[in-house]
Formats: structure tokens, sequence, C-alpha cells
């Protein structure tokens, strides 16, 4: 990960002086994050209702700098850290899991890029990300392979210094509004379907169709569309080289993905307990429901023991890959893979407890302020998304290959 310290700010988006906050001073990390919420939650209604994108909370991203969070100092970026990644994605996450979530898979793209786009690509993306014209968009996912993230059916074929893509994805999160994708298809020379590569395409070069539409329980605001990309690009814009996608993997997408999303994740639980906490402590509240109680404080004490519990699973694993160790050891991977299994189960369950805990009123209806109704949606895809299932398989191989449980 880049180097620059945990509150570090940047040159602003456009290169020139940084943006001035509403005192003539230089935006912290904090206000940036606050200029994002505040869109998100101004137009939060709109864009679950519609299951739209949010566009004003991504200007904010763009205006702010926040594309180039983790991009280096040097490049205009902000030179943030793994620990600003976490700390961004649980603020954000409070307001709306589904922003929090495109931001922080947004920097999981970033940082492929700062570790392993080669020089004069790396250079020319880098300083678009820095300067907001640049909203990455992950394609992973694809129809047959259930999942299986190092495995590609469809095959890259290469011209004379070119590449052309032909790619099918059922899920990509942003995919109608981002300015450039990470797509990963079958190596030219494969003679696998695990030999797989990671491949930039501007928009521009791309002709982007969409598959389906997006009408899910929850994360609406993802905006998750099928689409299906065809087109043209030269040779020099793979990431790494072909059929290295394993080791991007395992080094930047799982442990990034892991802990952003646990992130997004732990800040949405956060902000629904805060939400039901601040609604029980209001004087009218306090008439309303029985704060003595027993079962009530029974089930908040338990929403937020299971909260704590993530918090410390998580920020131990953000130390693990803040500290620059051998992700690739099984005790490693099996804290990352239990960080993002522990924080799928404890968060939704943290808000089931809190619907119980105020009944129907409060945690049932969707005009509630506590907004439990819409917390345990987009909660509920958590586990989903790379199922909790294929990460236990995953586990239980690897507990084999460490039989003396040493942990990371």
């Amino acid at each position: 990960m880049t180097s620059a310290t945990a509150k570090a700010v940047g040159p602003a988006p456009d290169g020139g002086t940084p943006a001035e906050g509403r005192d003539g001073s230089t935006p912290d990390l904090g206000q940036r994050i606050a200029a994002v919420t505040r869109a998100a939650e101004e137009h939060l209604d709109e864009t679950e209702r519609d299951a739209v994108f949010p566009e004003h909370a991504l200007a904010e991203m763009r205006r702010t700098g926040l594309l180039g969070l983790l991009v280096p100092v040097e490049y205009g970026g902000l030179g943030g850290t793994v620990t600003d990644l976490v700390d961004v994605s649980m603020a954000l996450g409070r307001t709306d899991m589904s922003v929090a979530m495109i931001l922080a898979m947004h920097c999981q793209q970033s940082e492929a890029i700062v570790r392993y786009a080669a020089s004069g690509l790396r250079e020319e993306l880098l300083r678009q990300l820095a300067s907001g014209h640049l909203y990455l968009a992950s394609v992973t996912t694809e129809p047959g392979k259930g999942g299986h993230l190092f495995r590609s059916y469809a095959p890259l074929r290469e011209g004379e210094d070119t590449l052309e893509i032909n790619r099918t994805a059922p899920i990509v999160t942003g995919g109608t509004v981002a300015d450039g994708f990470l797509i990963t298809m079958r190596s030219p020379q494969a003679t696998a379907d695990h030999h797989v590569s990671l491949v930039y395409a501007h928009r521009h070069q791309l002709r982007v169709e969409g598959a389906g539409v997006w009408c899910p329980m929850g994360m609406r605001a993802s905006h998750s569309v099928p689409l299906t990309l065809t087109g043209t690009i030269p040779a020099r814009q793979v990431i790494g080289e072909h059929g290295a996608f394993h080791r991007i993997a395992q080094s930047v997408f799982g442990p990034l993905a892991h802990l952003g999303w646990s992130a997004a994740w732990l800040g949405t639980a956060a902000g629904a307990l805060s939400r039901v906490l601040r609604l029980l402590r209001d004087p009218a509240g306090r008439k309303r429901l029985d704060l003595g109680s027993e079962l009530l404080m029974t089930r908040l004490s338990r929403a937020r023991a299971r909260l704590d519990t993530v918090h410390a699973l998580l920020r131990r694993t953000e130390a693990l890959v803040a500290s620059g160790a051998d992700l690739s050891a099984a005790s490693s991977q099996l804290l990352l893979n239990n960080l993002k299994i522990t924080a799928a189960e404890e968060c939704y369950r943290a808000v089931d407890l809190l619907v119980d805990a105020v009944g129907l009123r409060h945690g049932y209806l969707q005009d509630s302020p506590t907004r439990l109704e819409k917390t345990l949606r987009d909660l509920r895809s958590a586990v989903l998304n790379y199922s909790n299932d294929r990460l236990h398989l995953a586990d239980g191989q690897l507990c084999l290959l460490d039989p003396g449980v040493r942990f990371a």
C-alpha cells in the first residue's frame, strides 16, 4: 500500500491548489467524507426508491479527490493508506451502504493500477484518478462460472498490438456511469480456465450495452446491472502480465475487497444502532418505549457486542495487510476470509436484533427514522457478495494446510 500518513491530503482534483473548506482552509479527510455523505443523504430517498446510481455522491467523490484516495501524492492523489480505506468505507456506510461499497470497490481497482500497471499506463491512469476524471468499475463476474474469481471463459484475443474484448458480465456495480473498467478474461495463450488476465479499458474504447435490469431487494443504489462490453484496446493495457490475475487477486483484490466490504457493512450496522439509540434517548421516544425493559437492554447489548467483535477483527486484519506481510500464507488467507464471513453474518444479525428491540413501528416500517428496514435489506446481500459458503469451503482446505493452527 502507499505509505502516506493516515490523514494525508494531496493536491486538488483539478491538479491545482487543494479545494478550500468553508473557512478557507484545506479540507481534511473528514471534510471530504462529510461532503459525500451530505450528497448521499440528500438523495437517499430517490436512489433507494428508483434503484438508480448515486450520481450526486459520485460527483462529490470526484470534486473532493476521494476517487484518488489511494493514489500516491506525487501523482496528485491523497496518498491514503489501508487505514484510510477502512475509515472512509465505515463512515460512508453509516449513511448508505451502496455509496460505501461503490467507493471501496473503486479503491480496490485503483490500488491494482498503483501496484501492477506498467509505466506509462500507470502514470496516465493515476493522474486521471487523482483528478477525479476516472471512476473505475470491476468486471469479474461471468455467466457459467458460479462466482469462481480465478476462472474466465471469455477469450482475450490478440491482434497486432491490440486486444479484442467481447465480455458479458451479470453484475457490474456502477457500470452504466464508469469512466473505465478493469476486466478479467481468459489469457490469449491460456491452456486452462484459470489462466486469467486483467485488462484496463477506457469507456470510449468500448461499446457498453445493458443486458438486463436492476431491481434488487437491497443495495439498490449500487445499480449493479448486467453489461456486455465489446471493443479493441491497445496491448499495453494489460495490468501486470498475461495470466497474472491470480497474483493480483491474492495481493490486492481479495485483501482490499474483504477490508473495504467489511468496513462498509460495519459502518452500516453502526449507523443503524446509532439511530436506534438516538431514538431511545429522545424524550418523545422515552415516553413510547420502555427503557426499563430487560429484554430491550439485552438486545442492545448483544447488538453492540456483535459490532465490537467485527470491529476488532477488522482492525486486526487491517494491521496485517498494512504490515506488508506475505498474504499468501494459510494463516493470512484464513484471517482475511474469516473477516469477510464474520462481518457479513454478524452485522446482519446485529441489525436483526435491533428490529426485534424496537418492534414493528421502528423496526419494520420504511418510514421510521431508524431506517432498519432498508439496512436489513442492504446487509442481506453481504453473505452473498462472494458467497460465505464458498469461503468456508476454501477455509476448510486452508485449515488442513495449517495443522499447527498458527495465527496470522
